[in-house]
């Protein structure tokens, strides 16, 4: 929300256009020391506003801290600017902004990943924006590109045909989730009258009626410099930069004064006032609430929503809305955990307040554990809230609130483009970049009084409104149905690849090249219990990122006890020696730290960040938990349904579903690869299990860590010596023995059938290379080519821009210290499902037989190295990026070397790893949706 308006990173891993959602969930948020209020002037100090003639709002924002730059541009228009018949137009616009310009008749994110550029754009209610985050030399093509699109996008018959299919292809994806059905039934009941009641990517219906005059006009009428607001930061210098921005945008003309933009007369909605009709309805007075809203339909886990009015994002009881929010939802010790998760009756539980433009809501979503009533879940929600209203807070809880927020804010603003989308949101939406200091001061200044009379106010029983999913089909097996081996229906012959030298011709020039061989190299160093460490510090920020691994991933679990890795990895935080669950999660989140722990295939992964004053205790609390779990018996319960209900929501997910049977379609059943959770294998794991296992596996020479951030290197040590010291490894660490997994001897094709859905996801591979296979380079540029950006390679350019077959289609491989797979995916409507297989099929013969082009390779080259910077802007992604090297037995200069290495590749380097990595003819076809997935005939 506006705290952290969320950067969106996509259905799929590549580059997507999507819809932002509104969640103000705590629950991952991690942040800082003892309650000194946190100075909003490090979030605008240095920000210069400028108004151009033309109206439009520039500010800029010099950090030089890395050398990149970040460039986004804000417009004053989402769904909430729809009239009837037109629900989802904003972010059909926001699309077709991708298609070119009349003067750059070509997909911009080709231009943009030629760039080198990190980008994305998203819809919501009140804003539409796109950004970018490039290397500081091409600042310049970047601003002539947004400026471009700005005026002169091209929005014809063509591009809004194949662009319109895409968006209901993505439409149709979020229907295949439960949770997203009931929101929208629940918002339409909550909002009958105003546009926030629907969708944001609007309704099947009315986007397939959309009409080329009808989205050119909508273009003409919001997207225009005085709608508009221009971020930039990073980098750069600002009078240059406003001179540059001068010549690009102050050349577009006004236009909206020839439509009147906004507002309700033209919408005919009864934009209500609902801070006095809130106030009317005193929660004293005897009041008849309204009926649950109840679906039932196919789906996995029960689900409830419910929703309360607020006001909107200039109300003076904002601060103190949020701060309730936070003691509701925010973490472990929070309310609602301790009511709903910690009792057994729901397996998650988050809350969200979405204060807007217009007058907005808050809203509580809950997801019930096995076996446990909905009825009962809202039951035990109504007696926290009505408490909430009785008792004035404690100033132990509104304490810890207070930290959680303030804290939340300065490690949600540690890159650059994170600061523009700050600046960006609070000017769009609040009309003030200044916003975020008034309302810091304002937060630091609530009192208990102040947040029982919000909770009194907002969460009235007469304004709620609460939705029921039960599932139809709780306990249904998908079904399977086999689509033959070796044939796809359709034939399909490809066009020409887009030629990199056509493309150049539109490309902007940068102004110089950035040195990249700067980056600083991170200290390693071995306990001597055999805990490999890693440190890199960096004084910009008071910041702490902890990245970390254990050998002691899902490869150890076998089939029978499949989830045993995880299930250990989850109850680490639920007690220790000295201290039980609610005390550790206290220890943390009074911090405003954050530290958690999740099993992957070849380890167990540990995040933690926070404040630097409290990285002693985030260290602490590993160390702690590391040496000293207990593994409750009660907690083990809780978490073994938790794990039960996740279960069942994957299997109903067709890309969860359809990447475990194409994973165990690749690897023999003797492979650690292949085993996932059952049902029936959790059921079987026993508190002995999880004991067995973490004396085995969790061993201090098989634990790497890595810490990014403000401390100094002769402290940590001393520190690291100090708490580490007493673990010791016994014996030998457990070794597996890998078997060799021969490619499929024919092309494989297979269905999973999940009643209820309505896209279909498709994986495409077999098993592919390790990180130290010495093809690893080559493969990437090649993956880069094939399908490594949505927008820019061979698989979008065909599939998704050409055909408007896929949301998204994407292609990468999953290279660890083992093999893992090369996969392609790909969401579709089912009966267009088998096209884009035969698409991709074609591609890959095409790749296969005429190999790559020589601008193509240097094209794939450039943008991987330009992108490259931009990671080592984040400190979060520093950290996780030299733990991996150290993991996969690189070395600590491979962070600063990495470009080399890409650049180095050769065009016969190229040839070799598509002819060792590219088989057509043995791939692994997995489709998981809809019945209709496979043609007729077929």
């Amino acid at each position: 929300m506006k705290r952290r308006p969320y950067m969106i990173l996509g259905f799929f891993l590549s580059l997507l256009l999507t819809i932002v959602p509104l969640s103000g969930n705590f629950t991952n948020a991690a942040t800082p020391a003892a309650v000194t209020p946190v100075s909003a002037l490090s979030f605008t100090q240095g920000v210069q506003k400028t108004v151009l003639d033309n109206g439009l709002t520039v500010l800029t924002k010099e950090v030089h801290t890395a050398p990149v730059v970040s460039v986004q541009v804000w417009y004053k228009v989402g769904s909430r600017n729809e009239v009837k018949g037109e629900s989802g137009i904003s972010h059909q616009l926001e699309h077709l902004m991708f298609k070119g310009t009349t003067a750059r008749p070509v997909q911009f994110g080709r231009l943009f990943s030629a760039l080198g550029s990190q980008f994305n754009a998203f819809t919501s209610y009140d804003e539409t924006a796109y950004f970018g985050t490039v290397q500081q030399d091409k600042l310049e093509a970047l601003l002539t590109l947004e400026a471009d699109r700005m005026e002169n996008s091209l929005i014809g018959p063509e591009q809004l045909t194949s662009e319109k299919r895409v968006v209901i292809s993505e439409l149709q994806g979020y229907e295949n989730s439960p949770g997203y059905r009931l929101s929208r039934e629940v918002m339409r009941a909550a909002f009958p009258n105003r546009a926030y009641g629907l969708s944001v990517g609007g309704t099947k219906a009315d986007v397939e009626k959309f009409t080329v005059e009808q989205v050119r006009n909508y273009y003409q009428t919001y997207y225009t410099p005085e709608n508009a607001t221009l971020v930039i930061t990073g980098d750069f210098a600002t009078e240059p930069a406003l001179k540059v921005v001068k010549e690009t945008f102050g050349k577009l003309s006004q236009r909206a004064k020839k439509n009147t933009v906004v507002n309700n007369a033209r919408r005919g909605i009864d934009s209500f006032s609902v801070s006095s009709s809130i106030a009317d309805a005193s929660p004293s007075t005897p009041v008849a609430k309204k009926a649950p809203i109840v679906l039932k339909q196919p789906g996995s886990a029960a689900l409830l929503q419910a929703v309360y009015p607020l006001p909107d994002i200039k109300h003076p009881d904002v601060p103190a809305i949020d701060l309730m929010d936070a003691i509701l939802t925010g973490g472990r010790s929070s309310r609602l955990y301790q009511a709903l998760v910690e009792s057994g009756l729901a397996s998650s539980v988050s809350g969200g307040a979405a204060e807007l433009i217009e007058p907005g809501w808050y809203e509580i979503n809950a997801t019930a554990a096995p076996g446990q009533e909905l009825g009962k879940i809202a039951q035990v929600l109504q007696e926290s809230l009505t408490k909430l209203q009785q008792q004035p807070v404690t100033s132990e809880e509104l304490k810890r609130a207070k930290t959680q927020l303030q804290a939340s804010y300065i490690l949600g603003n540690q890159d650059i483009t994170s600061q523009a989308n700050q600046l960006g949101y609070n000017q769009t939406i609040a009309g003030d970049y200044h916003f975020i200091e008034k309302y810091l001061a304002a937060i630091a200044k609530v009192t208990p009084a102040q947040v029982q009379k919000a909770a009194k106010t907002y969460l009235n029983p007469a304004q709620q409104t609460i939705g029921f999913f039960e599932p139809t089909q709780p306990d249904g097996k998908p079904g399977t149905s086999n689509a033959g081996s070796g044939r796809t229906v359709e034939n399909f012959s490809p066009g020409k690849p887009v030629d990199p030298a056509e493309l150049a011709k539109y490309l902007p020039p940068a102004t110089s090249e950035t040195d990249s061989n700067k980056q600083s190299l991170p200290e390693e160093f071995t306990l001597k219990n055999g805990l490999k460490v890693l440190l890199l510090s960096d004084r910009n920020l008071p910041t702490i990122n902890l990245s970390g691994q254990i050998d002691a991933g899902t490869e150890f679990d076998g089939n029978q006890k499949a989830g045993l890795a995880n299930l250990t990895a989850s109850n680490l935080m639920n007690g220790t020696q000295t201290k039980n669950a609610l005390t550790l999660a206290k220890t943390l989140e009074d911090l405003g730290a954050g530290l958690s722990f999740s099993a992957s295939r070849e380890g167990v992964n540990v995040s933690g960040e926070g404040l630097s004053a409290n990285l002693p205790i985030l260290i602490q609390t590993l160390a702690d938990v590391l040496e000293n779990a207990t593994f409750p018996a009660d907690q083990l319960e809780l978490s073994r349904q938790r794990a039960l209900t996740s279960l069942k929501v994957k299997l109903d997910d067709p890309s969860g579903l359809g990447r475990e049977v194409f994973q165990q379609a690749i690897y023999p059943e003797n492979h650690p690869f292949h085993s996932f959770p059952t049902a029936e294998s959790l059921k079987t794991i026993t508190r002995n299990d999880l004991l067995n296992f973490y004396q085995t596996h969790y061993r201090p020479d098989t634990t790497t860590i890595a810490i990014v951030g403000d401390f100094d290197s002769v402290k940590v040590k001393a520190l690291l010596n100090q708490v580490f010291g007493k673990w010791q490894a016994t014996g030998k660490p457990p070794v597996l023995k890998i078997p060799t997994v021969a490619l499929p001897q024919t092309l494989t094709q297979l269905n999973k059938v999940i009643p209820g859905k309505a896209e279909a996801v498709t994986y495409i591979g077999y098993n592919g290379i390790s990180r130290k296979d010495p093809r690893y380079y080559a493969a990437l540029v090649l993956n880069q080519i094939l399908g490594g950006d949505t927008l820019a390679s061979r698989l979008g350019t065909e599939v998704r821009d050409r055909q408007g077959l896929t949301y998204g289609i994407y292609s990468a491989f999953a290279a660890g210290i083992n093999p893992g797979p090369f996969l392609i995916q790909m969401q579709t409507a089912p009966g267009d499902a088998q096209k884009a297989i035969a698409s991709t099929l074609a591609l890959l013969k095409q790749l296969r037989e005429q190999g790559v082009t020589e601008a193509e390779f240097n094209t794939a080259k450039r943008s991987i190295t330009n992108s490259y910077p931009v990671d080592l802007a984040n400190p979060s992604s520093v950290s996780s990026i030299i733990l991996d090297n150290a993991v996969f037995g690189l070395s600590r200069s491979e962070i600063r070397e990495f470009p080399q290495r890409i650049q180095a590749v050769t065009i016969a380097d190229m040839q070799q790893a598509i002819e060792d990595l590219i088989k057509p003819e043995n791939l692994v076809i997995v489709t998981a949706g809809p019945e209709n997935t496979v043609t007729k005939g077929g």
